[in-house]
């Protein structure tokens, strides 16, 4: 059994090298003691998020002993596609893709369908249906959101969004969610929306600008993630507004949970980064050896406000 330990480590070391070779039976694949590959193709390895979900994914190929191979799509679905085609040529029993967007990382879900390989959706969506998908439902998060800026304002007030990535699934949905919202109350006004990318830097460059361009009309400004909301709240201290504009998003990262703790940050709402990686290598796992398995994993959000945080600190 030693020497089988030997040949899997370095059968994972040639595919963490990217060994071309498209055939992999001679490997003894077929043994009943090797070990799965699974390979995973994430958005972007910036994204604190993302990395959470990673991290995640990692300690639980650990636990269930199967080689994890992790790249990083940098944003761009072409090179994502083309990450999806190397892990099918290296032969890897699973993938799992953390769509950089709907229809343009779509391509991946066919290739890998076609070459009988399952692939797993995790945290993002994309438009073809993939073996699985584990996330949360993003419309939800930014329902959860909007009701707490709706209760907090009375039901009245200038409202400014940062949008994510345009085109990624986490956009359109929290989109989605917040003008569902808006709608049913007609006493916010939406003053402008525009995309921050999921970016701190970005984030705060679209306040500074917007409190330059409506100053005192700001009420409340809905980021649709951590990272540009807590850019919009540097701009609104820079700018003497902190306070006086209430600043609610999405994730719970930690730095936006001190934040809430220190009341710099209003709310945010918590998406489940540890439950998505977890559930995401265990449905692949369970997929490639073809046990029973969900197609649909959905894991709940929860508002996070001064009052519970104390409960999502580590």
């Amino acid at each position: 059994m030693k020497h089988n330990g030997i040949f899997a480590a370095l059968f994972a070391a040639t595919l963490l090298v990217g060994c071309n070779q498209s055939k992999t039976n001679e490997t003894g694949q077929e043994g009943s003691g090797k070990k799965l590959v699974i390979g995973a193709t994430m958005l972007s390895m910036q994204n604190e998020f993302i990395v959470n979900v990673a991290d995640e994914m990692d300690a639980k190929a650990k636990e269930l002993g199967v080689e994890l191979i992790i790249v990083d799509a940098e944003r761009s679905a072409l090179k994502q596609v083309e990450q999806v085609e190397s892990f099918i040529g290296q032969g890897v029993d699973a993938i799992i893709m953390n769509p950089c967007e709907v229809e343009a990382s779509s391509p991946a879900i066919k290739l890998a369908m076609d070459a009988g390989i399952p692939i797993i959706n995790v945290n993002s969506e994309t438009s073809a249906k993939p073996t699985a998908f584990v996330g949360s439902d993003d419309t939800e998060s930014a329902r959860i959101a909007m009701k707490y800026i709706v209760e907090k304002l009375g039901g009245k007030g200038n409202i400014l969004m940062m949008h994510g990535f345009m085109g990624q699934a986490a956009q359109i949905k929290r989109d989605n969610g917040a003008k569902e919202i808006l709608k049913a109350n007609p006493g916010l006004k939406l003053l402008a929306e525009q995309s921050g990318e999921w970016d701190r830097a970005k984030g705060m460059s679209l306040a500074e600008n917007w409190i330059q361009s409506y100053g005192n009309q700001i009420n409340a400004i809905f980021a649709q993630n951590d990272e540009m909301g807590m850019g919009a709240v540097k701009a609104l201290e820079a700018a003497g507004l902190k306070g006086k504009v209430l600043v609610v998003s999405v994730d719970a990262i930690p730095d936006a949970l001190q934040a809430v703790k220190k009341g710099t940050l209003d709310a945010t709402v918590f998406q489940n980064a540890k439950e998505q990686g977890s559930k995401a290598v265990e449905t692949a796992v369970k997929a490639a050896k073809k046990e029973k398995f969900e197609q649909q994993v959905l894991i709940p959000f929860q508002l996070v406000t001064k009052e519970n945080v104390g409960e999502f600190l580590k």
